[in-house]
């Protein structure tokens, strides 16, 4: 189980200038990266390791390129813009539309979820919904609220596709602001599901039975009784 930082499925993005300037200075100015790592702090949104190409300065060949192969870390998700083939550059959004919920332990896992990857997902921000495009999801363990049935959220990332001003953003939302589609394999649904958050915990060994060794150890060699409780 990784703590704290791990690598992803590495995509490129631009970074917004002003975040590596207190958020002073370059606002509307963006630079160009590689992001390929990812952390997790409790009550932070997700952040990311992040490399800069230089590759903003293509059209510009008299300028130096200072930033190439520089690193930052911890970059917040909302200084990503994903570099894809936008109008233009996205309105930043605020943190809380974002990533609604934030990390909830450093302990965690990424993964991509293959079945669900090929299909855009829908996502709700804001009471609206937009689509995305999926890239990966961060899940949480190790503390009481992440393990909590209840309480767990996952963060699944996404680059929004057709979110009007918030296209090309890049945001971590939970299962209950997502739908994934797939019309090959099911049929999206609409409206609200009828769901509610489980509060109980499903164990084999909290079973009184395992008080008793006849059950515990009733296996292929033994001749216990059925357990009818």
């Amino acid at each position: 189980m990784a703590y704290l930082l791990s690598n992803i499925p590495h995509f490129n993005a631009w970074i917004r200038k002003e975040f590596t300037h207190n958020h002073i200075d370059y606002h509307g100015e963006y630079l160009h990266a590689v992001v390929f790592a990812v952390n997790t702090i409790p009550d932070r949104c997700l952040s990311f390791q992040v490399v800069f190409t230089g590759f903003e300065l293509d059209a510009e060949e008299d300028a130096e390129n200072i930033h190439g192969g520089a690193m930052w870390a911890r970059m917040p998700i909302t200084a990503l813009v994903a570099d894809s083939v936008l109008e233009e550059m996205p309105e930043a959004m605020p943190t809380h539309l974002a990533q609604p919920w934030d990390c909830s332990s450093h302990e965690h896992a990424v993964i991509k979820m293959d079945r669900v990857s090929s299909s855009p997902w829908l996502c709700k921000i804001d009471n609206e919904f937009h689509t995305g495009r999926y890239l990966f999801t961060v899940d949480y363990t190790g503390n009481d609220i992440a393990d909590d049935p209840a309480q767990h959220k996952q963060s699944h990332v996404l680059e929004l596709t057709d979110a009007g001003k918030w296209t090309g953003n890049i945001v971590a939302l939970p299962n209950n602001r997502v739908r994934a589609t797939n019309p090959a394999l099911w049929e999206t649904g609409s409206g609200a599901p009828d769901f509610y958050p489980s509060q109980h915990l499903h164990s084999a060994e909290i079973h009184d039975s395992y008080m008793d060794p006849k059950v515990t150890f009733n296996n292929l060699y033994s001749e216990g009784d059925k357990n009818e409780g």
